[in-house]
């Protein structure tokens, strides 16, 4: 199992990384949400960018490439293997960085991934 980080989290229904929270969590995945909206997403609160969490194996973004830059140090700092970049959130600045840092970048959909078992 992946432990995932998602930046962007939401506690509303109709957003992605609500449904990526709940099928990652179905799916027996532990998960840490990270948003600026308050509440909790499959039972989990979502917290605030301030704790650096050192086991987390994947992040997956849910947030556009113009509020990213307020995260890069975090990300960085939480040294992830990888980073999925979900539709929208692509951002070629995060990704060299991320490279540069020996973190994997992939644009893909963690929905996707998870439901074609290739998470």
């Amino acid at each position: 199992m992946k432990n995932t980080l998602i930046i962007g989290a939401s506690p509303n229904p109709a957003r992605y990384a609500y449904l990526a929270a709940k099928m990652l969590t179905e799916k027996g995945h532990p998960i840490v949400n990270v948003g600026i909206k308050a509440g909790e997403v499959a039972g989990i609160p979502i917290e605030k960018p301030a704790e650096i969490h050192t086991d987390i194996d994947t992040i997956t973004l849910y947030i556009g490439p113009h509020l990213q830059p307020d995260y890069f140090d975090y990300i960085l700092k939480t040294k992830p293997k990888r980073v999925i970049f979900n539709p929208g959130t692509e951002n070629d600045e995060l990704e060299a960085l991320l490279e540069e840092n020996h973190i994997e970048a992939i644009e893909a959909c963690t929905l996707v991934l998870l439901s074609t078992g290739q998470y």
